[in-house]
């Protein structure tokens, strides 16, 4: 079976394959399928998810997987949330991971509260009409770094500190990542609703 995943992030793409390898299932990019990203004007990672597996699967035909994903700090009140890959515009900073890292340790310099979540809501659909989508949410808590360390992952894995590993999810191994990470206990979970429901 073939599931068209609403995302042209590379990273997620590679790390959901490897989550989703145990159904066997082809788990195809968008972009490869000439589909154009979907629009995200919800605040909620769940109806933003949702709303991006309902225009991939209409565009494709195909049965859609979505993720929705964030960094949520304690000190601004949840933010960035569903704002997270554009959160350097918002300083005058360039799209971009390095650029999303700078303006966060600058905005969290003066304070000491620094916890935060990395949160993953993904949502699977059969068609666009699907009136029951999967649902699973993952979210790992952790503190965020004074400044970037490791080489691995992508989005702000340098800065997210794991105070149970001592590193960032940068510094982890794939495996390790994959196993520990936000993305990674949503697809666990919605690969297990799958199994249940769809199989």
């Amino acid at each position: 079976m073939k599931l068209v995943l609403a995302s042209n992030n590379a990273g997620k793409l590679a790390e959901l394959q490897v989550l989703f390898a145990p159904l066997g299932w082809e788990l195809v990019a968008q972009s490869s399928l000439g589909i154009g990203e979907a629009e995200e004007p919800f605040k909620t990672f769940v109806e933003n998810a949702l709303a991006k597996a309902r225009h991939a699967s209409s565009a494709s035909g195909l049965p859609a997987v979505a993720d929705d994903a964030g960094l949520c700090v304690h000190a601004f009140g949840g933010l960035p949330g569903v704002d997270t890959a554009f959160y350097a515009q918002q300083f005058g900073y360039s799209k971009g991971d390095d650029n999303n890292v700078r303006a966060l340790l600058e905005q969290l310099a003066p304070h000491a509260d620094r916890r935060a979540a990395l949160v993953s809501t993904l949502v699977a659909i059969r068609s666009p009409a699907d009136p029951e989508p999967l649902i699973a949410v993952g979210r790992v808590e952790g503190e965020i770094a004074p400044e970037p360390m490791g080489k691995l992952g992508f989005g702000f894995d340098p800065v997210m500190w794991l105070p149970e590993f001592g590193k960032t999810f940068a510094q982890l191994p794939p495996e390790l990542k994959n196993a520990r990470s936000h993305r990674g206990i949503a697809a666990r979970a919605l690969l297990d609703l799958i199994r249940e429901r769809w199989m």
